[in-house]
């Protein structure tokens, strides 16, 4: 095995394992903080794939932004509250369909991988991809980029005015 499959393995592990963590776990900041490492594997199997820009906009946006607002957000409320925020318990019945599903869901796409002739290309020597999409995103498409991005404004300052205390 050469280092980028051993790069590959130990990253798709390291998804899998923290985002179980995020599921089962019953403490939200563990769950947020296991987010934090599942991100980060996310990231680091698009710099395998080559996708730079993806990989950069995933460390930025989601790590950096939505991760720490979620952390913010718990630790916040559970300090206005005085509550231990965790998350609710399944019935057995609950867990027992939700374990059948998973199952079927596993075995059709194990079933599907083996079943599929996977075509196999040679690798091209790929070029970094941020100057093609920066440029796409300030030329031709600079209305729906300033239209997205006055969107996402307006939602912070409603969030805000939302939260606000009313005296």
């Amino acid at each position: 095995m050469d280092l980028i499959t051993i790069t590959f393995y130990f990253l798709a592990t390291l998804t899998i394992v923290f985002s179980g963590i995020v599921v089962f776990s019953k403490n939200i900041m563990h769950s947020a903080f296991a987010l934090l490492f599942t991100l980060f594997g996310v990231a680091g199997l698009y710099v395998l794939l080559s996708a730079d820009f993806l990989a950069i906009t995933q460390l930025m946006l989601y790590i950096g932004g939505i991760l720490v607002l979620i952390i913010f957000g718990v630790v916040l409320t559970s300090r206005i509250t005085g509550i231990d925020v965790r998350a609710g318990s399944l019935g057995k019945i609950q867990l027992f369909a939700a374990v059948i599903i998973t199952v079927v869901i596993a075995a059709s796409l194990i079933w599907m991988f083996k079943s599929t002739k996977w075509y196999m290309a040679e690798m091209k020597e790929v070029n970094s991809t941020v100057r093609q999409i920066g440029n796409e995103l300030l030329t031709n498409y600079l209305l729906a980029f300033e239209a997205a991005s006055m969107l996402l404004l307006l939602a912070i300052v409603g969030a805000a005015l939302i939260a606000r205390k009313k005296h």
